[in-house]
């Protein structure tokens, strides 16, 4: 008798009766403004949710049996109430992992993180040098980040995360962010550069060429098992074997997105209201969009590939990031802009009118270029966790 079974990428198609990777921004308020920030952070929004509000939404999240919540904003630590819901959280269940630039990560809170285990932090640097990592995040932020991952480790925090998002500047860097990671006793997370937020304006700019694509998948076939990446390059699978990894767009099926004022997105990368499915503040909190919106219903039917469908490799890409192709004006069903068999350059190459990020917290509402350093500060904004699968009690 020959009994078939059914790859979890395939049944996760289908979405799950909770997120397994839940990012939720507590605020949008920042002290620097990166320029390729996925929500745009920088002022703090008056209709964020109160302290009671975020503790009614964690235990929704107990309830639904949420593994954990990934917090980032903005700058989670900047919320006055932030050690409160953390300490809420992992007291009702809930797994807590916030991404930071690092500028509140004193030697005394690093040993109160350290001695939490259901904690893990995770620190954005996006340069193996200041020079690199400055021009993108602003003066200082290297220092900054380098002296939190000092206070981690020697409180003892082990597998705290050191965050990269990947541009064409820092690829040829990979080798020293792996040694940086290392020094500090840190895990290194890769992520993917998307259009969304800030970053729609300098992606042609950052995204990695082409020939940096192959480059970063080569790196991450030899240093898979040692570095995390989430669902970040599953457009890369493409090249050969698929890497570790969620190998799919989860968006609505195992991931989304709470923004600071309680609206729910299909996914991190996409602050849009195309991707607006519902607000916590509604009756039926976030069980009731999760479970019943109809964007995510939508988004839980099987894919179609469309004009990827052709390719021998659609098995591998599933047509590549969601985010990616509608923040640069490609259809949703077409390759991804990056897309490594060279099909989303020729799309690119006939697009239409490209959609605009929807809300600016910016500190300023110019736009920010990578020639004057002086112009440039800030974090990201937290990704998914490095594995989606990791501790997930799947039913």
């Amino acid at each position: 008798m020959t009994v078939q079974t059914e790859r979890l990428v395939d049944l996760f198609e289908y979405g799950l009766d909770a997120p397994i990777c839940l990012t939720w921004e507590l605020t949008y308020a920042c002290n620097l403004s990166c320029t390729h920030c996925l929500s745009s952070s920088g002022r703090r929004d008056p209709r964020e949710l109160t302290t009671a509000q975020a503790k009614a939404v964690i235990d929704e999240l107990e309830a639904m049996q949420v593994f954990y919540v990934n917090i980032g904003g903005g700058e989670p630590t900047i919320r006055s109430d932030f050690w409160e819901l953390l300490d809420y959280a992992t007291a009702h269940h809930v797994g807590v992992k916030f991404s930071t630039n690092g500028v509140r990560i004193t030697p005394e809170v690093a040993r109160r993180l350290a001695a939490n285990d259901y904690v893990d932090v995770q620190i954005s640097l996006d340069g193996a040098t200041a020079e690199v990592n400055d021009a993108v995040r602003g003066i200082g932020s290297y220092d900054t980040a380098l002296r939190a991952m000092a206070n981690l480790s020697d409180a003892g925090m082990k597998n705290f995360k050191l965050s990269v998002v990947c541009t064409r500047h820092n690829i040829p860097q990979l080798d020293a962010f792996k040694e940086i990671a290392d020094r500090y006793g840190a895990q290194l997370r890769l992520t993917r550069l998307r259009p969304s937020g800030r970053g729609a304006d300098v992606w042609d700019e950052l995204h990695p060429l082409p020939e940096q694509q192959r480059e970063l998948y080569d790196w991450l076939v030899a240093h898979g098992d040692g570095v995390l990446t989430g669902d970040s390059f599953f457009h890369l699978s493409a090249f050969g074997d698929p890497l570790p990894g969620l190998n799919l767009c989860g968006a609505g099926r195992v991931v989304c997105l709470i923004d600071p004022v309680g609206d729910v997105y299909a996914c991190p990368f996409a602050i849009h209201d195309e991707f607006l499915a519902g607000n916590v503040r509604n009756p039926g909190g976030f069980a009731e969009v999760w479970r019943r919106s109809p964007l995510f219903l939508r988004l839980r039917e099987p894919q179609q590939g469309g004009a990827c469908r052709s390719c021998s490799f659609y098995d591998s890409c599933k047509g590549g990031c969601m985010a990616a192709k509608f923040f640069t004006g490609l259809p949703l069903d077409g390759p991804d802009p990056e897309c490594v068999q060279g099909h989303g350059e020729a799309m690119l190459a006939i697009r239409g009118e490209v959609p605009k990020p929807s809300g600016d917290h910016s500190h300023r509402t110019v736009r920010v270029t990578i020639s004057r350093r002086e112009d440039l500060v800030g974090p990201p904004v937290s990704l998914c966790e490095e594995s989606p699968l990791a501790g997930a009690p799947l039913r």
